[in-house]
C-alpha cells in the first residue's frame, strides 16, 4: 500500500472507539493538520468500552474511505477494535510519531480506563514502543458536545509531547469538561467508578434477556487532583498514565507467603 504520509514532517496517527464518522475524530484530526503529516485509522463502527481488544480470530477489512468529512486528510475504517485501528495502521500506513485517540464522546475517568477503547487505542501505541494521548470530553446539557476548546487544546499539548516526548510505557490521558475550561490540572487517576445493575427483561417468546446498565460512582469527587474531580469542577484533567501493572511495593510481602514448589 502506497504510503500517503510525507517523512519529512511528524507522522500523526489518529484513532478513537465512537468510529469513523464521530464528529469528536473529525475535530482532533483537523486540528492537528497543522502539526504533521495525519492519518486516520478508526472503527467502521462504535466500538465504545470494548478494552484493549486485538482481532485474531478472523481476518479484518482495512478501507479508504473519502466520506468522512477529514478533508484532504486520509482516512481509513476498521471491522475491528481500537487497538486493531492503531497496528494496521502503524504496519501498512508507516510507523506514526504519535499515537493520538479521540476526542471521545463522553469522558474516561477513574476504572473507566481499565474498559475505554479510546484509552486503549493510545495503549497500543504504547505497547508499539509510540507516544500516545487519549482525549475525552464531558457531555454538556442535553447530552450535547463543543469540541471546540478540546481539539484547539489537544494541538497545543500534541505538539510539547512530539517536542518533548514521553517517558517509556506512559501515555497520557485527557478529559476535557463540559463547559469552558477554567484551567488544567494535571492530576491522578481517581476513584470514579460505574456501579452496575442488571436489568432483566423478556422477548416476545417469553425468554429472557439482560441489560447491563450502571451508576456512576466517585469517592473523591471533589478533590480537584483527581482526574474526576478536576473535570466536574471545570478543569481539563491531563493524568500521566503508566502501562506497568506490577504492585512493586507488594513484591516482598507476597513473597513471604507463596508456597515453594
Amino acid at each position: 500500500m502506497t504510503d500517503p504520509l510525507t517523512p519529512e514532517r511528524p507522522r500523526i496517527l489518529v484513532a478513537n472507539d465512537d468510529g469513523i464518522f464521530s464528529p469528536g475524530i473529525k475535530a482532533l484530526a483537523l486540528a492537528l493538520a497543522d502539526l504533521g503529516d495525519v492519518v486516520v485509522v478508526a472503527p467502521d463502527v462504535e466500538q465504545s468500552a470494548v478494552g484493549h481488544g486485538i482481532t485474531i480470530r478472523r481476518p479484518l477489512r482495512f478501507k479508504h474511505t473519502a466520506s468522512a468529512g477529514f478533508g484532504e486528510l486520509p482516512a481509513y475504517r476498521v471491522d475491528g477494535t481500537p487497538a486493531d485501528c492503531v497496528v494496521l495502521g502503524a504496519h501498512l500506513l508507516g510507523r506514526p510519531d504519535l499515537v493520538v485517540s479521540g476526542i471521545n464522546l463522553g469522558p474516561n475517568l477513574g476504572d473507566d480506563l481499565t474498559h475505554s477503547g479510546t484509552v486503549a487505542a493510545a495503549f497500543e501505541g504504547l505497547a508499539l514502543g509510540i507516544p500516545a494521548i487519549a482525549f475525552s470530553q464531558q457531555a454538556g446539557e442535553g447530552g450535547e458536545y463543543s469540541f471546540t476548546a478540546g481539539a484547539a487544546y489537544a494541538a497545543r499539548l500534541a505538539r510539547e509531547v512530539l517536542a518533548r516526548g514521553l517517558p517509556p510505557r506512559v501515555l497520557l490521558n485527557v478529559n476535557f469538561p463540559a463547559r469552558t475550561p477554567r484551567g488544567v490540572r494535571v492530576t491522578r487517576v481517581g476513584e470514579h467508578r460505574w456501579e452496575d445493575s442488571i436489568v432483566t427483561r423478556h422477548d416476545p417468546e417469553g425468554r429472557e434477556y439482560h441489560w447491563v446498565a450502571g451508576t456512576s460512582r466517585a469517592a473523591d469527587a471533589h478533590d480537584e487532583t483527581t482526574d474526576y474531580g478536576a473535570v466536574q469542577s471545570g478543569l481539563i484533567s491531563v493524568t500521566p498514565v503508566r502501562l506497568d501493572l506490577t504492585a512493586r511495593d507488594l513484591l516482598e510481602e507476597v513473597g513471604g507467603y507463596v508456597p515453594e514448589v
